[in-house]
């Protein structure tokens, strides 16, 4: 399951969100998580369960996964439609996922 294309993302309240293994390595806490060299179970799975991020909220972090991943050799990128309602519950997703963290080039 380690090898597989797709990573699934499961939320505190049991949804269930298949990725693009590659585009979810814009996070480098799942990018650490699916290291095979570590012993995170979910390098093993393949399955990264997140129990304080919640279904919708989730789900906005695979969209943006498989926004970044579709977009990241663009330069004119449309804007990712993001809720009012969810900026601080996204905000607090990112930072734990280490998107902050990421950096071009």
């Amino acid at each position: 399951m380690a090898d597989s294309k797709y990573v699934t993302l499961v939320s505190s309240d049991g949804f269930e969100f298949v990725v693009l293994r590659k585009a979810t390595l814009v996070s480098t806490t799942i990018k650490a998580m699916l290291d095979p060299n570590s012993q995170f179970f979910e390098s093993k799975t393949g399955r990264c369960i997140f129990p304080d991020i919640n279904g919708n909220v989730l789900e906005k972090v695979a969209e943006y996964f498989n926004y970044w991943y579709r977009n990241r050799d663009k330069e004119d990128v449309p804007d990712l439609d993001i809720p009012v309602e969810m900026c601080l519950e996204l905000l607090m997703a990112a930072d734990f996922l280490g998107l902050d963290s990421f950096k071009t080039g």
